[in-house]
């Protein structure tokens, strides 16, 4: 099977578009969410909607769990907490339920997903070092875990020490275990503007790292035209 992994969709619904649409063309049968759908662009209800509609495995993002809540977002930057008082504003009951009702962690035929780390999926802890990265695997009951929240695609690989990095294809090896980031959708900060998620081909064990082009100028338009912070439509160029 081909399964389409994406995560940190971030209300991005152009980017979406462009990533389903090229998951398609390599014939992904299947598609797995890792959290955040929404947050930061302007089409949370179209992107959650999308998501829904698929059907598919997803896991909660730290922006899913406030845009569910009310109050103030006291771990968020002043732009964050905008975005999300704005979706707050944009989702009905039934969307907050949805997110509500995520898991935080879930196992997918042989592989596991999360948003942040397996040891303490609820922190909402961010994964960038080796050492950050050894907590999960003690935690981790697959080969292979799929994460997000970083917005930065890569690869930690544990066998006998964890090593760290950003190859385009992963082979993957099932005497080791993988913890795989796909990257941001919606919102990459790896310098790339660029969609990005990974297809993984469950049969061969094969991971493909992938970068999309979208609509990035209709993209921050729509921020701006929503009211949004105007740096939210101008980091998308940079990918930051």
């Amino acid at each position: 099977m081909r399964f389409a992994v994406f995560s940190d969709i971030h209300a991005n619904l152009e980017a979406l578009d462009a990533v389903l649409a090229d998951a398609r063309a390599n014939d992904c049968t299947r598609y797995v969410c890792l959290g955040d759908v929404v947050g930061y662009n302007a089409n949370p209800v179209e992107c959650l909607n999308i998501v829904r509609e698929l059907g598919c495995p997803t896991v909660k993002g730290n922006h899913d769990e406030q845009a569910a809540l009310t109050g103030s977002c006291l771990e968020f930057n002043e732009w964050a907490e905008q975005a999300i008082i704005w979706t707050r504003r944009q989702l009905d009951e039934r969307d907050r339920e949805w997110l509500r009702n995520l898991p935080l962690r879930q196992q997918v035929n042989d592989f596991t997903i999360v948003h942040a780390t397996l040891d303490s999926p609820a922190a909402w802890n961010y994964v960038f070092t080796t050492e950050e990265a050894s907590a999960s695997f003690r935690h981790q009951p697959t080969s292979i875990c799929f994460f997000g929240h970083t917005h930065v695609p890569g690869v930690f690989t544990s066998n006998e020490g964890v090593k760290q990095d950003r190859p385009d294809t992963i082979h993957a090896n099932p005497g080791k275990k993988y913890f795989v980031n796909p990257g941001s959708v919606g919102q990459p900060r790896d310098g790339d503007w660029r969609a990005a998620y990974c297809i993984f081909n469950s049969d061969e064990n094969i991971i493909e790292q992938r970068r999309v082009p979208y609509d990035l100028v209709s993209a921050q338009k729509k921020i701006i035209a929503a009211g949004l912070p105007r740096l939210l439509a101008d980091r998308l160029q940079f990918g930051r």
